[in-house]
């Protein structure tokens, strides 16, 4: 009896491929309109400030760990201070590109879902940095922080009036944080190995990286956490998508007669 196989069941890693082209032009768009977006909310100096005092402000109300311990670690040593900079300077944007790229060859699906939910974070963040413009820490002398990246360098900063690549005053919500922590939940969900939640030491470092160097406040990683979770509730994983079971063929009913010989014989039975 020859056995059929059966199809292999369909789960999210079935998905098509996108387009090549039509994901580079996407991935570029989004990009042009998160720098172009982070440029509306500049020229808000004496708001952005005045909101930078409120928020140190509410994080000693709500008596969250003082961002200069961290920094005090970092100034240990130079050469601690100068790879937390290299750090965020060039760890951010290579690293997200690396996870979609690694998602697009070999978890489609998932990488489908990853760029809508970065897609989805980035722009709620922009939409909140036109609302919320906020200096960071380390323009704020009331913190005592220093600018580490100034100081010690590398910076990707110029002085923040002369800075036209970039807005300064888009502090909260971090999304150097909620990047990270995206690609490491990215890759926990997508791979299988026991070695997977190591991933969890890229936004762990950012974490201690963005409010060492006084980049971010620790309200920016809250909010940051928030808002990721708040997309990951909506735009959610999608799930397998099992074939129905289809068991062993049918067999037909076997039918006893006799022979001429008078003998009982098989009628119908599967061979």
């Amino acid at each position: 009896m020859n056995a059929r196989s059966e199809p292999a069941e369909a789960g999210p890693d079935a998905t098509a491929r996108p387009p090549l082209v039509r994901e580079l032009l996407l991935v570029a768009g989004l990009f042009l309109v998160y720098k172009f977006g982070r440029r509306l909310a500049t020229g808000h100096t004496a708001e952005a400030f005045r909101n930078a005092h409120h928020v140190w402000d509410w994080e000693r109300v709500l008596r969250l760990p003082d961002e200069g311990a961290v920094q005090s670690v970092l100034l240990h040593g130079d050469t601690l201070v100068h790879v937390a900079n290299t750090y965020y300077a060039a760890v951010h944007f290579p690293a997200t590109l690396a996870f979609l790229v690694w998602l697009y060859l070999r978890r489609p699906a998932h990488y489908v879902w990853a760029r809508r939910v970065l897609a989805a974070v980035t722009g709620a963040a922009l939409v909140l940095h036109l609302l919320f413009p906020l200096a960071p820490p380390r323009m704020l002398g009331a913190t005592g922080l220093v600018d580490t990246a100034r100081l010690f360098g590398p910076s990707v900063y110029g002085p923040p009036r002369t800075d036209t690549l970039s807005n300064q005053f888009a502090a909260m919500p971090s999304l150097h944080f909620g990047w990270a922590l995206m690609v490491a939940i990215g890759l926990i969900v997508a791979t299988r190995t026991r070695w997977r939640w190591l991933w969890l030491l890229h936004p762990l470092v950012t974490l201690l990286v963005v409010v060492g160097t006084a980049n971010h406040y620790w309200l920016d990683v809250i909010v940051a956490t928030a808002l990721l979770g708040l997309v990951l509730a909506v735009l959610r994983l999608p799930r397998h998508r099992h074939r129905p079971h289809l068991g062993p063929p049918h067999r037909r009913p076997e039918v006893r007669r006799r022979s001429s010989a008078g003998r009982p014989e098989l009628v119908g039975a599967a061979r």
